[in-house]
């Protein structure tokens, strides 16, 4: 069960974190996996360990909000052979409420989460759709912020929000054309974004803070990138054929509060 064997894969955001577990997991279930990051040696570095591992990778340096960087990426890929399977992963935060958020704020996280999941996904469903019957499968990254309020997390709740939404059209709007679109929706998850974050944001105060962080899950921890790829692998794999348009929580029983 959860076989990926001769699919091609891209997954943004691939040179860290969440996305490197997916690309890792997506690699050793059998998928070619294309690491697509905005910091090129971080991609680098993925698809050279995997490749040491005998799996098929490829690093690609990528700027998910710049929508020539992307449309080229993904002809590149289809090129190749096709596009089965995309992971919308690549993202970026901000901490502040409304009044803490300046435009260049806002405008920075919309660009690459919000802007950045939809020229990718648009490219993707272009490719997608002349590969009927089996079409593709698209997973994107969305958060349980854009479920419930998460304290100060304005713009990034909007930019997940839109995420969510936009994985619902999509899988309605193309559910005839042999293509899924499901949302993982996760928790905190103890990754270097997490810990970026809080060395930007909380200097001097990360212990505490990320104690704050595992205690709001009532579970009594953040999660671990690899629990969030095992549910990318699900939603990928033929095993998921009957879900679309779903969003998939994650979160050690927050929402459940």
């Amino acid at each position: 069960m959860f076989r990926l064997d001769n699919k091609t894969a891209l997954i943004t955001g691939g040179g860290s974190g969440i996305g490197e577990a997916v690309a890792r997991l997506f690699a050793a279930r059998g998928a070619h996996v294309f690491i697509a990051d905005v910091a090129a040696d971080a991609a680098l570095r993925v698809a050279g360990d995997l490749i040491a591992q005998d799996y098929a990778a490829e690093p690609l340096e990528l700027d998910v909000a710049d929508e020539t960087q992307v449309r080229d990426a993904l002809d590149q890929i289809a090129k190749m052979g096709r596009l089965d399977l995309l992971v919308n992963n690549a993202g970026v935060s901000h901490v502040g409420n409304i009044l803490e958020t300046s435009l260049d704020d806002w405008e920075r996280v919309l660009r690459v989460n919000a802007r950045g999941a939809f020229l990718c996904a648009r490219e993707a469903v272009r490719i997608m759709v002349q590969q009927q019957p089996q079409g593709g499968v698209i997973v994107n990254m969305a958060s349980v912020a854009a479920q419930i309020a998460v304290d100060r997390r304005l713009p990034y709740s909007a930019s997940k929000g839109a995420i969510l939404a936009m994985t619902r059209s999509i899988a309605i709007d193309f559910v005839g054309q042999g293509i899924r679109c499901n949302a993982i929706c996760p928790g905190t998850v103890h990754t270097p974004f997490v810990e970026g974050y809080l060395k930007r944001s909380f200097p001097g105060q990360e212990d505490a803070v990320r104690q704050t962080l595992h205690a709001r899950q009532p579970i009594g921890r953040m999660g671990k990138p690899e629990e969030i790829a095992a549910a990318a692998l699900y939603l990928a794999s033929d095993e998921a054929a009957f879900i679309t348009g779903s969003a998939l929580v994650i979160d050690g029983g927050w929402t459940a509060k």
